[in-house]
């Protein structure tokens, strides 16, 4: 899984590299993003039904409606910033999404943590001759409009992002999940594909095409400092 990642891309490079017209951007004076988190708001790249292409700020994690146990009555929804490839096309949570609404999640590195009290945090991020070679995460979107975060009324798109299984470079840190690396090639069928062909892009980014950028403890943003939240 992945709970921490970052797109320092300018938003003018964004929109070359995804093949995005400017009218389709509506990321506003986007800045910088040296550390995402959960429930924060980064940009995606999403496709309309006739493959043009569109650049919108997403909050990381779809929304999930909650119950309580004891009640019935609808509690604080929870947000799902992670969706197991392998769960894509069994739950109900994810189907649709995943049929309908696939998006990139632009990114120049991602970070897991290893151990506790302190953490190891470990950024990993693609090979190239730039420092931060940009990338994207396959991941899928949903617009949410209801109550969340204290109550309000929020409306938005909500994204999360699709996890396979770990290559070699990241097991030592994440032994069980990775998030899935797009290759630029392969952008167009995760957008707009089949969901058969979509779904056979659910795999390991090759290890040798990875790189570790730093790691060490406190490195909650990929600056070498820690985290601005």
């Amino acid at each position: 899984m992945c709970n921490l990642y970052s797109n320092t891309m300018a938003k003018d490079a964004m929109r070359q590299l995804f093949t995005v017209d400017p009218a389709q951007d509506a990321l506003g004076n986007a800045e910088p993003l040296p550390a995402i988190f959960p429930k924060g708001m980064a940009p995606i790249v999403g496709a309309d039904t006739d493959g043009t292409r569109w650049l919108r700020p997403a909050h990381w994690g779809i929304v999930m409606p909650q119950v309580s146990k004891k009640t019935g009555e609808p509690i604080q929804p929870k947000a799902v910033n992670n969706a197991r490839g392998d769960k894509l096309r069994t739950s109900g949570f994810w189907r649709k999404s995943f049929e309908e609404r696939r998006c990139l999640i632009p990114a120049t590195s991602f970070c897991e943590a290893k151990g506790r009290n302190p953490a190891t945090y470990v950024w990993f991020g693609v090979a190239g001759d730039d420092p931060r070679p940009p990338f994207a995460f396959a991941g899928i979107w949903r617009a949410y409009k209801g109550n969340y975060g204290g109550g309000d009324l929020r409306e938005m798109i909500t994204s999360s992002m699709v996890t396979t299984t770990p290559n070699a470079l990241t097991r030592d840190t994440h032994p069980d999940r990775m998030p899935t690396i797009l290759d630029p090639e392969d952008y167009d069928e995760w957008l707009t594909g089949t969901p058969d062909d979509a779904f056979a892009l659910i795999r390991p980014f090759p290890a040798d095409r990875m790189v570790i950028h730093q790691s060490g403890e406190g490195l909650k943003s990929d600056v070498g400092g820690p985290s601005p939240a």
